[in-house]
């Protein structure tokens, strides 16, 4: 085995070993699935870095690429796009942010087989943009109303999806009660004890949460696989029932919140959080224009978790759009920058951020663009030769682990 393929099954063996197998054989169908599901890597490998300039302490997502931006419902019941991942995030410098994403640009392009000039336009548009907006030292968001392009078409769709589209395709009638659809490729049975004590629990959090449903039972629960990172992490979807309004059902998805990747390689002093889980919904709330519906944290367990609703409109660009819309891409890749810089400006000077002058100055400042830029394409070129590593290690099946029972999901 490689010392890379060491590396990621180091960094996953905590995961529960049954549902990582799933990530190991998913991270396998590209190149920028790979990268996606290996961001401990970038910032491992970042941190060696004595290339990339220095640059004002923002928030951060912490894995920003072209599939963590997407359409979302807030709590006021708008449509937004915007950011969508934080389960990464931390207090870091700007630069490696920006240096995440610009990497993805290049990986997709040559993942695609687009020629080179054109990834290289594209990832200096996005810092053109990024840089635009942060001298302006005003954020902005993007709703349906103001989105342009291949957004605008993206939200326009997200809106006309119902709740009801999304219980149909997740639920199933069970005599005369709905129920989750046991049968979909991405939910799992719990068992019968743990599944009492979710319900228990779930049932508790809408009782007592501020952020939770008003007047609803919960109705079922099953195990749920999503994403790519986040694979591997204990994760469940609720069904819960309205006791006032007939009919009336919600998805609720509870997900476990780890360490942020680039915790071991960041030395800037951090909040003293809660949980892991009060972390990310804190840097969602302030790097987002609105937060997504029930946006809460909770502990299970003696263990951290994410809650927020499922929602029919939430969804990414696919990044396969640059090769079938690549004149269009140019809108989006400007959207994403535009966003990127907002979410870095609306949380300046929380806890230790800089302020908004330092990103202003940093935004009118171009003598740093290029140093990320050659670092992205160097390191663009690693990820490609890692993936082949990966790749041969895991058809020898180097990550293969022993199956658990489903006592222990």
């Amino acid at each position: 085995m490689n010392a890379v393929s060491q590396r990621i099954k180091d960094f996953n063996k905590d995961l529960l070993p049954e549902m990582v197998q799933i990530k190991y054989k998913l991270m396998t169908e590209n190149m920028f699935r790979f990268y996606r599901g290996t961001c401990h890597l970038f910032y491992e490998d970042l941190s060696k870095a004595n290339t990339i300039p220095a640059s004002p302490l923002t928030w951060v997502c912490g894995d920003l690429h072209l599939e963590n931006f997407g359409s979302y419902k807030g709590d006021n019941r708008l449509v937004y796009f915007d950011l969508n991942d934080f389960d990464e995030s931390i207090l870091a410098p700007a630069a490696w942010e920006l240096t995440r994403i610009v990497t993805s640009i290049f990986i997709a392009f040559t993942s695609l087989k687009i020629e080179r000039e054109k990834a290289l336009r594209m990832a200096q548009l996005f810092l053109k943009s990024y840089s635009a907006t942060l001298s302006k030292g005003k954020p902005y968001y993007i709703e349906r109303k103001t989105a342009n392009g291949i957004v605008r078409t993206f939200l326009d769709g997200a809106s006309k999806r119902k709740k009801k589209e999304l219980l149909r395709k997740r639920t199933v009638k069970d005599k005369d009660t709905l129920v989750i659809h046991i049968d979909h490729p991405n939910h799992f049975e719990i068992d019968k004890f743990l599944k009492r004590e979710l319900i228990h629990h779930i049932t508790d959090w809408v009782i007592y949460n501020t952020d939770s449903p008003y007047n609803y039972e919960v109705v079922d629960a099953v195990f749920r696989l999503a994403g790519t990172g986040s694979v591997g992490l204990k994760r469940y979807a609720f069904l819960l029932k309205s006791v006032n309004a007939q009919g009336r059902y919600l998805l609720v998805d509870m997900k476990q919140a780890r360490p942020s990747s680039l915790a071991p390689y960041v030395t800037i002093p951090q909040p003293q959080w809660s949980s892991e889980a009060e972390r990310v919904v804190a840097v969602q709330q302030r790097m987002q224009n609105i937060p997504p519906a029930l946006l809460s944290h909770s502990i299970f367990k003696d263990e951290a978790y994410l809650i927020q609703e499922m929602q029919p409109t939430k969804d990414s660009i696919n990044f396969k759009l640059l090769k079938e819309r690549y004149r269009d891409m140019y809108q989006v890749i400007n959207d994403m920058a535009m966003l990127t810089a907002s979410a870095q400006l609306r949380s300046t000077g929380r806890q230790g951020a800089s302020i908004a002058d330092e990103l202003i100055a940093f935004g009118q400042d171009d003598q740093w663009q290029n140093t990320i830029l050659e670092y992205a394409e160097q390191y663009a070129a690693k990820v490609k030769a890692d993936y082949k590593e990966y790749l041969n290690d895991h058809k020898k099946g180097d990550f293969l682990n022993n199956k658990i029972s489903d006592n222990e999901k």
